[in-house]
């Protein structure tokens, strides 16, 4: 996934239109970036593994008719980079094929490269060598491949470029003449560029230059670190992670246990958070939420904004919203370095499938992950279960790039596909937050409370003075857009859609929504943290999520205690396979820290 730009003129056009573009560009990812550019009568592309930003200046572009551009977020294909060069088709694409592996006997040819991207000039080569058209390659690339294409393509020996798009993550516009192409609609607004119209389900065709010359290719790699690190399966590792039977005590209603903070049975064993809980899930009349949609609705184009991380309920809420609510939405992604590919192929697979836009505003990868390692190492010099948070504290930005993305769409209405059942009181609790039983969303915004949490944090952290590093500030900033910022147009779709895990699964099953390889849930499967956190409160207090998770089902009447009893003992079991990614991707040993977290006192 990529911002993708470019600039086609016969007269020069402002350098600092060029870089405004691709400033832009660098907010959907900074891993890689690349260029494709035509001047002084030939093609030439540039590539590398830093910010386009600095590459812009690199490659001395002086009154061109051709530029187009790319700044990447490092997810398909580890080692090769935009722009993609086969059979002297040259693409730019932003999105990510899950069916890519596929393709390539369909169309007779063998891949050379690790990218997906790849298949796409392929195709268009082998629609050319078949007889085909210029104008036939969209229509192929398009009923081959599964997942987000938007995409800039240049045919050198033809001279022509084509621009297209299944989702509507591209636009085009007019300026002095020139033709100028975004992924978002927004930097060509900011450069007051005319015309601009979104390109989905059609196509543009622009005359560039004829060429048969070999197009010079250079590529500069700086990174010391693998954003994307190999993973090799050990068995020994895998062999430490524990999952002892636990005789603990549970509430004879949920199965909640005596290790849940601030838990307590009555003379039944029915505990208090059964007696005090009031039903979360109860839909109310769907025709409020469509009077109060109703005067947000456009004639044509995006009219809502869906913060959209991929998971399951975001994408079972983006279902609703499209088919049901009958919007026309705009997702919105924010990557903040633990957004596994699994994640990433769901988000593109939704986003192709309904055709909807979808932006992602990505943070620096490599600072992000340093950050969680800092408050890892913090953490593992001191163990507490109360602080366990502060390593996703990251990925609290998300609610502050929805206000940045309302204002650059113009859009004010924002629809979440929150899961209303997802309220682990716990990892508060074990701070010593007593539950807030008449909480009414999974996030809860107020002053005090937040005062009350910060100063128990601070006296968990004043136990290990690593956590004082420099992430203290994106964390503290972070978690003010959460709880303090002010929200408005802001509403819940499971607050009119009762949440039902069948339906939302069998739901999901249409748009072949991929499954881990390493559990049978499907919650919380694109998130790079959850395996690690959950294995930590497992292991020392005999419980996860999911177990909390399981006992809001069954108070709402979706479970019996047996069968969530049966489905915990699964969840729980450790994942390797995700666990060691994440360690990976911060750079911390496997063996050193996993040793640690099992020396862990446990709580039973």
């Amino acid at each position: 996934m990529c911002g993708i730009f470019g600039i086609i003129s016969s007269s020069a056009f402002p350098k600092t239109d060029l870089l405004a573009l691709a400033t832009f560009a660098q907010q959907r990812g900074r891993d890689s970036s690349g260029l494709m550019i035509f001047q002084n009568g030939s093609y030439h592309i540039r590539r590398a593994d830093y910010p386009i930003v600095k590459l812009l200046p690199e490659a001395k572009i002086d009154s061109p008719s051709l530029v187009i551009g790319h700044s990447r977020l490092i997810t398909n294909g580890l080692n090769d980079n935009q722009p993609v060069l086969r059979e002297g088709i040259c693409v730019l694409h932003n999105g990510i094929i899950v069916n890519h592996g596929e393709i390539w006997d369909k169309i007779g040819k063998t891949p050379t490269l690790q990218i997906d991207t790849e298949v796409i000039p392929a195709i268009a080569a082998a629609t050319l060598e078949s007889g085909g058209s210029v104008m036939d390659i969209p229509a192929r690339v398009l009923e081959l491949c599964r997942g987000v294409v938007a995409c800039a393509m240049v045919i050198p020996h033809l001279g022509k470029l084509i621009l297209f798009s299944n989702n509507g993550s591209l636009y085009v516009a007019s300026k002095n003449g020139a033709t100028y192409f975004s992924s978002e609609s927004y930097p060509l607004q900011m450069i007051d560029a005319g015309e601009i119209r979104q390109i989905k389900d059609d196509i543009v065709v622009l005359d560039v230059a004829v060429s048969d010359a070999e197009i010079a290719v250079a590529d500069k790699v700086e990174r010391r670190i693998d954003l994307i690190p190999a993973f090799t399966h050990s068995a020994a590792e895998e062999s430490m992670l524990v999952y002892p039977k636990h005789d603990l005590r549970r509430c004879t209603k949920c199965i909640l246990p005596e290790t849940m903070p601030f838990i307590a049975f009555d003379e039944d064993g029915v505990c208090n958070y059964c007696k005090n809980y009031k039903s979360r899930n109860k839909a109310k009349p769907r025709e409020e939420i469509f009077a109060l949609v109703e005067p947000f609705r456009r004639k044509s184009g995006n009219d809502c904004i869906v913060p959209f991380s991929g998971g399951r309920d975001s994408c079972y809420g983006l279902h609703l919203i499209v088919k049901e609510l009958g919007m026309s939405p705009v997702t919105y992604t924010y990557d903040w370095g633990m957004v596994t590919d699994l994640g990433r192929r769901n988000i593109s697979r939704m986003s192709a499938e309904l055709g909807v836009e979808n932006i992602i505003v990505a943070a620096d990868i490599t600072k992000k992950r340093d950050n969680i390692k800092k408050n890892l190492k913090a953490w593992l010099k001191s163990p507490h279960l109360g602080m366990i948070s502060i390593l996703t504290a990251g990925d609290k930005h998300f609610f502050r790039y929805v206000e940045t993305i309302k204002k650059q769409t113009g859009i004010s209405l924002n629809l979440w596909g929150i899961n209303p059942l997802e309220v682990t009181h716990f990892k508060a609790g074990f701070l010593g937050v007593p539950p807030d039983f008449a909480e009414e969303r999974v996030y809860q915004s107020g002053a005090m409370k937040q005062i009350r949490y910060q100063t128990l944090r601070l006296g968990a952290m004043l136990q290990s003075p690593g956590y004082f590093n420099s992430s203290l500030w994106d964390t503290l900033s972070g978690e003010y857009y959460r709880s303090f910022s002010k929200k408005s147009d802001y509403f819940h779709v499971f607050d009119y859609w009762t949440w039902e895990e069948h339906t939302v699964d069998e739901c999901l099953k249409q748009y072949d929504w991929e499954l881990a390889p390493d559990t049978n849930t499907t919650w919380r499967i694109g998130d790079g943290t959850a395996a690690f956190y959950n294995y930590i409160y497992y292991t020392v207090a005999g419980f996860t999520e999911h177990d909390t998770f399981r006992s809001n089902q069954i108070r709402e009447g979706q479970l019996t205690r047996e069968e969530a009893i049966l489905l915990v003992e699964d969840e729980n079991r450790p994942r390797y396979t995700n666990i060691r990614w994440y360690l990976d991707a911060v750079g911390l040993d496997f063996s050193e820290t996993i040793r640690v977290v099992n020396d862990i006192p446990r709580l039973h």
